[in-house]
């Protein structure tokens, strides 16, 4: 089965995901979102937020189809949640998306070298992982998908949850993603600034003041890029809450949109596919 049509689905794991255990869920899965307008060539995962135990509704299609207005192909991920997952079984979704996509260009007409991700809080948390988790591809292995690289080309991550520590980590997600008794080597290794390095991909954040998964996270993550010299553009809103998805009833945060697409833009991510 190949993506062709909008809307078209495929699973992640057709053959058995990783960590599968015996649950309700659907299974993770990756469904192709087209532009109605001429591509541009680029890709953008979504990855909806939902503490790591649901997947919010208007934080996938929507965005995607906000997406596809400015050329992009979406592509939405229906990643895995607690219960019963923990990690590594989300990060291991997001980085097989990361693969499909890649290897869907050719069919698409799309360019491999630029496909980002974008996520909100937990969501955001993912989406961030993968730009900090990320694997070379290996051109040796008997699976075609993993001779793709896992690192996406950049990262927008909106209302991101990404430290775990106190006084700033966000609990519920937390307890989600690594459990109650989580390690501090493995709350340290998901919280995402402290793993930065020069390779980390360039990112786009939004955040408001008075969001109660502390605006810190986005400040902890834009010190991190800002010391490593990794480009990346920061919107912090007076007011605005969480959860309000493309933001169009939020009076603060309602641009953060367009100056995303203006930034898209001018990091040259929107340029038209050359044939």
């Amino acid at each position: 089965m190949h993506f062709i049509n909008d809307g078209d689905v495929q699973p992640l794991w057709p053959n058995g995901a990783t960590e599968q255990l015996v649950d309700t869920q659907p299974a993770p899965s990756l469904t192709l979102l087209l532009p109605e307008c001429t591509p541009c060539g680029a890709s953008v995962i979504v990855c909806p937020g939902g503490g790591y135990s649901v997947l919010a509704p208007h934080e996938a299609e929507p965005i995607g189809r906000w997406l596809n207005s400015l050329g992009i192909t979406a592509w939405i991920l229906r990643y895995r949640v607690h219960p019963p997952y923990r990690h590594p079984a989300m990060l291991h979704d997001a980085q097989q998306a990361i693969r499909m996509v890649r290897n869907a260009s050719s069919t698409l007409n799309l360019d491999p070298e630029r496909v980002g991700i974008l996520g909100f809080s937990a969501g955001g948390h993912l989406a961030s992982t993968a730009a900090t988790h990320f694997m070379p591809g290996d051109p040796t292995s008997e699976d075609s998908l993993r001779h793709h690289s896992t690192r996406p080309s950049l990262a927008i991550l909106i209302y991101p949850v990404i430290t775990f520590k106190p006084p700033f980590g966000h609990t519920g997600s937390g307890n989600n993603l690594l459990g109650e008794s989580a390690t501090e080597q493995q709350v340290q290794l998901l919280s995402n600034n402290e793993q930065v390095t020069a390779s980390t991909p360039p990112m786009f954040l939004v955040h408001t003041a008075d969001d109660p998964v502390c605006v810190e996270n986005s400040l902890l993550m834009a010190t991190a890029l800002s010391a490593s010299k990794v480009p990346f553009e920061l919107h912090i809103y007076e007011a605005g809450g969480h959860g309000y998805g493309l933001g169009k009833d939020s009076p603060f945060a309602s641009p953060w949109t367009a100056q995303c697409a203006h930034w898209l833009r001018t990091r040259g991510f929107l340029n038209r596919l050359q044939s």
